[in-house]
């Protein structure tokens, strides 16, 4: 910075901090103005400034005002291990607001899927192949609007830990009895095809309400979709197919 003396006002501009601040450093003795202008004012001083932006720099570290005093002017203070302290204590401070970060992500990723569940939850419940963030994000940008998903978001979030694993088991039995039907050759269309068609659609109602025409839009989406099929064929292979006619047939005989 150039030689030149700069007044209080100019200084706050510069600096961003306010006048009542730099008036107050100035009556502790903190920041001293050391120049006069002819009519009397205070100036500021580019000594001044530097030791004004050294306070500024403590101050941004959290050193209370005095002890600033004391490691600017007291020649037999130890700056070095105020400042190693300091370091220790803000270190601290970002370790607490990372877990604050992690938890208030932990919060909007529940609010997303509208499972009220941490991840470690989720994981232990749904596997670790689970992508439930993933898909509530896609879902809600596709169908965020309707009642279907209003319904399910309010259904969802009332869940305890123990509804969700009562539902995976279900869950887990009737895409088992799917893979058996398929295995003994049930036919899309037939009595035991439709009532497991039926089931199906009631675990849907679980979320929100599904008539026939929804529950035939999801089925296409079984086939349709990369993910849909893969789960389903992984199970066993042609299972997603073949959930997809026994929901129409059933659908259609209705």
């Amino acid at each position: 910075m150039d030689g030149a003396e700069h007044t209080v006002g100019v200084i706050a501009r510069m600096t961003g901090v306010s006048v009542r601040t730099l008036h107050h450093y100035d009556e502790i003795g903190l920041v001293v103005p050391s120049g006069r202008t002819p009519a009397g004012y205070r100036v500021y001083s580019a000594g001044d400034v530097e030791r004004l932006h050294q306070v500024l720099t403590y101050r941004e570290l959290g050193f209370p005002l005095e002890q600033i005093a004391t490691l600017l002017d007291d020649p037999s203070a130890d700056a070095l291990a105020h400042l190693e302290e300091q370091r220790k204590l803000l270190s601290e401070r970002i370790d607490r607001l990372h877990r604050m970060v992690a938890a208030v992500e932990e919060m909007m990723n529940s609010k997303k899927s509208g499972i009220a569940l941490t991840t470690e939850e989720q994981v232990e419940i749904f596997g670790d192949n689970w992508l439930g963030d993933e898909y509530a994000e896609e879902a809600e940008q596709r169908w965020g609007d309707t009642d279907a998903w209003k319904q399910g978001r309010a259904r969802t979030a009332t869940f305890t830990k123990d509804d969700w694993k009562r539902i995976k088991a279900e869950g887990d039995a009737l895409e088992a009895a799917f893979a058996d039907a398929l295995a003994r050759g049930v036919a899309p269309g037939s009595e035991e095809a439709n009532a497991l068609a039926e089931r199906h659609r009631t675990a849907i109602e679980t979320y929100y309400d599904c008539d026939h025409a929804m529950q035939v839009n999801l089925a296409e989406m079984y086939v349709a979709d990369p993910r849909f099929a893969k789960h389903y064929d992984d199970i066993a292979p042609g299972l997603a197919q073949w959930l997809r006619d026994a929901i129409v047939a059933n659908a259609e005989a209705r």
